[in-house]
């Protein structure tokens, strides 16, 4: 299988050094290519065998994958420069969001998904979400999620979800993140302890409890149950917690709605000259 890569950004690089690490491709498969050269050089320079190339029309030549890894603005740019150079065999994989894979069957001839990445695939771990345009086949499906497979657990959703699935696989992980960071500065602030020890038992504590809510098969419901003994402590804690938290993370789902929205809009102006009906 053969490999190409457009945009080495946060994302792209990643899949590319999750894939590469992960024994899925080896450097001689993946060909990549980038707004800015360096960067493409950059990462063939850490996995010799690599080919970093000057065009994205490039990158996507002969490769049985493309993965799409740019930002919604720059789609319309990229799709005109691969146009040309795209093949009814080929398959062709955006991450992004906000660009519906209509969109890109109007555009392309050949065969779409979308794939929504994590951060937590860089561990081998977390889902990747898979949505898949009309022309694709079992076959194709198949082998897109074989490669997924090697880094995280490829998921199916349908389309109209693509926003909250993002929200709680791949926004999730910086949601989560910053609730630890903001527990461990408290712990810091109120008692004085070293905030590297803090860190450290925290991340263990968050660590144990995705081992419970998967392998342990219990639910955040059970967890609270079985922790907070009733006239307790934790559960004096977490009542002050529902009633402070109460609503926040309905403004934030609100508020990744509203931005994905936004960006659909623009992605379809720049492809129609109209707005595309989006999620």
């Amino acid at each position: 299988m053969n490999v190409g890569f457009i945009g080495t950004g946060s994302m792209g690089s990643l899949l590319i050094e999750a894939f590469v690490s992960s024994g899925a491709l080896t450097p001689g498969q993946i060909a990549a290519s980038n707004r800015t050269y360096a960067k493409a050089a950059r990462l063939a320079s850490c996995y010799p065998g690599l080919k970093a190339v000057t065009s994205n029309a490039e990158a996507a030549i002969g490769r049985d994958i493309v993965f799409l890894c740019v930002k919604p603005h720059e789609f319309k740019t990229v799709i005109d420069e691969l146009r040309s150079v795209a093949a009814p065999e080929q398959l062709f994989v955006s991450i992004t969001s906000p660009v519906m894979i209509k969109v890109l069957e109007d555009q392309l001839p050949s065969k779409i998904a979308k794939v929504i990445p994590s951060i937590t695939n860089r561990v081998r771990s977390g889902a990747s979400l898979c949505i898949y345009g009309t022309r694709t086949t079992d076959e194709d499906r198949a082998r897109l999620e074989n490669l997924l497979g090697f880094i995280s657990v490829p998921l199916r959703i349908d389309e109209r979800y693509t926003r909250i699935v993002s929200d709680l696989s791949s926004c999730g992980p910086a949601f989560i993140s910053y609730v630890l960071q903001c527990f461990v500065d408290a712990a810091v602030e109120e008692t004085g302890i070293d905030r590297g020890q803090a860190l450290s038992v925290a991340t263990a504590m968050l660590r144990g409890t995705g081992e419970l809510l998967t392998a342990g098969g219990m639910t955040p419901e059970q967890i609270q149950q079985r922790v907070a003994v009733p006239g307790g402590i934790t559960a004096e804690a977490l009542q002050l917690m529902e009633r402070e938290l109460d609503g926040v993370f309905g403004q934030v789902i609100r508020t990744t709605h509203a931005k994905f929205r936004e960006d659909l809009e623009k992605v379809g102006f720049s492809f129609y000259g109209e707005e595309v009906n989006g999620l």
